[in-house]
């Protein structure tokens, strides 16, 4: 291994310099995370974030949890501390995770007061950067040989570290423990566990599933602090289990004080992550999905539906939602105005209203049309007239806060296109049917063999003759039909 690098009168110490690096590749990792969300940041009353606070946050949160490190190491063994506090404080060598992890939480605390972030929000945004950064600094621990490997081994990749800072033979701990290899019926020059290596590529690992949860965060609604639990659960976990692989004290119940911090940082994690996800799920979808949109607006992205015997390629079509129709169905929506020159159309589940402008668009386009949507939520009905009214299509649309199954419409529907709750979607047709013009269309969205409900009721009203059926292949299904009488 190499402690240190000699450039010429210059003593380096490779663990400072991977530390600095660690710091450095964090820094940018969270402020590639924070210019992704700048729109959802920007949203927050007050914020006060500017383009490199990323660079400010790791700085702040860096040197205080490098304090907490040292502090928490050296309380470790509070004799040996107070019999020579000022060498062990000032020493190169023994930082603590938790320690680290403790200083590091309390800097990022004041970083969010300052900068008027919601505290949850700021450590799921920071939390895949604090996992880079542990990981490349574990490096460091390696390039040294500073006593963060493990037991020995005789596995293929056990690796000695004779030349380390705390070396692999004789005294090579930071407890004194001495001829540890042969304890272990193995030569003093044994190889021993590359626990550093194993913490690295673990920690890499949970900071890219952090980084895609947060991915998924941007394009649907997700509790916040979901990411920073399950960063204090991963990581709890995967520190508890490489303990059983290191040589340090154990205290009580035969575990390392690591260990005892994990076993906190994983129960804390769990219940809180339990508790926002009950609060989260008490909420309706369509409420979650709104707010999510009154931050982020509509998000393009690609469809996330399984495939189906029917649409074997969904991530081919795109979407904004999970509720709103397919984009490419919402296109559609508008080219089926366009072509059949509906003057009245009937919409059922208006939520965010985006399939309610599609139509719009058409009916203006034709220059003569209006389009009839209605929505039973009265929040939601609000949220859309609002859109409606900031569109400049309102004179198209007869929004209305009502349940599909009471709604009164006068004349001759020309165009039904039935996309509220899916089990009323048969009673809706049922409905207005009298009143749907033989040689207009019916539209029933989400009919795929994935979501029987929809698909079931449509071919239900065919048996009975009432309509005749065409299922669309698209990612959540579309019914097109027609009165039975029309194909006469």
């Amino acid at each position: 291994m190499i402690p240190f690098l000699h450039l010429g009168p210059i003593t380096i110490p490779t663990f400072g310099l991977m530390v600095a690096s660690a710091l450095l590749v964090s820094a940018y990792v969270l402020q590639w995370d924070f210019d992704r969300r700048r729109a959802q940041l920007q949203s927050i009353p007050g914020y006060k974030g500017q383009r490199d606070e990323g660079f400010l946050i790791i700085g702040v949160a860096g040197i205080a949890g490098l304090i907490g490190a040292r502090l928490y190491h050296v309380l470790e063994s509070p004799t040996e501390f107070f019999a020579d506090p000022w060498h062990l404080l000032f020493s190169r060598f023994g930082f603590a995770w938790f320690g680290g992890f403790l200083g590091g939480f309390l800097a990022l605390i004041i970083m969010a007061r300052r900068l008027k972030i919601p505290l949850l929000l700021f450590l799921d945004v920071c939390s895949p950067a604090a996992c880079v950064g542990y990981a490349i600094g574990r490096i460091g621990c390696l390039l040294s040989g500073d006593g963060d490997y493990g037991i020995p081994t005789s596995l293929p990749w056990g690796m000695s570290f004779p030349n380390g800072v705390v070396p692999t033979t004789g005294i090579w701990d930071p407890y004194g423990h001495s001829g540890v290899c042969n304890k272990y019926g193995l030569p003093e020059s044994c190889g021993v566990h590359p626990a550093p290596l194993y913490e690295f590529f673990i920690w890499l690992g949970i900071a890219a599933f952090l980084w895609r949860m947060g991915t998924k965060s941007l394009r649907g609604p997700k509790a916040r602090g979901e990411i920073f639990y399950n960063y204090l659960i991963l990581t709890g976990i995967a520190r508890f289990l490489i303990e059983f692989i290191r040589i340090n004290p154990h205290s009580f119940f035969g575990l390392s004080n690591a260990q005892a911090a994990s076993l906190l940082s994983i129960l804390a994690g769990a219940v809180l992550l339990c508790r926002i996800k009950s609060r989260f799920h008490a909420r309706k979808k369509e409420h979650r999905i709104l707010d999510h949109i009154a931050v982020r607006g509509d998000v393009l992205q690609p469809e996330y539906h399984k495939p189906t015997l029917e649409c074997p390629h969904p991530e081919r079509w795109h979407m904004y939602d999970s509720m709103t129709a397919e984009a490419e169905v919402l296109d559609f929506l508008k080219s089926i105005v366009t072509t059949i020159k509906p003057d009245l159309v009937v919409e059922t589940g208006t939520f965010s209203g985006l399939s309610t402008l599609r139509i719009a668009e058409g009916l203006q386009a034709n220059g003569f049309g209006r389009v009839i949507t209605c929505e039973y939520d009265a929040k939601v009905a609000a949220a859309a007239k609002e859109r409606f009214a900031a569109s400049g299509l309102g004179e198209w649309i007869d929004a209305r806060n009502e349940s599909s199954l009471e709604m009164k419409v006068d004349g001759r529907i020309d165009l039904l296109f039935c996309d509220s709750d899916a089990p009323i979607r048969g009673q809706e047709v049922r409905r207005f049917l009298p009143q749907v013009n033989p040689y207009g269309l019916i539209l029933m969205h989400d009919a795929s063999s994935a979501m029987k409900t929809v698909r079931e009721a449509a071919l239900e009203l065919e048996q009975e003759g009432l309509i005749s059926v065409v299922l669309l292949p698209t990612p959540r299904g579309l019914v097109v039909a027609q009165k039975r009488e029309g194909r006469k």
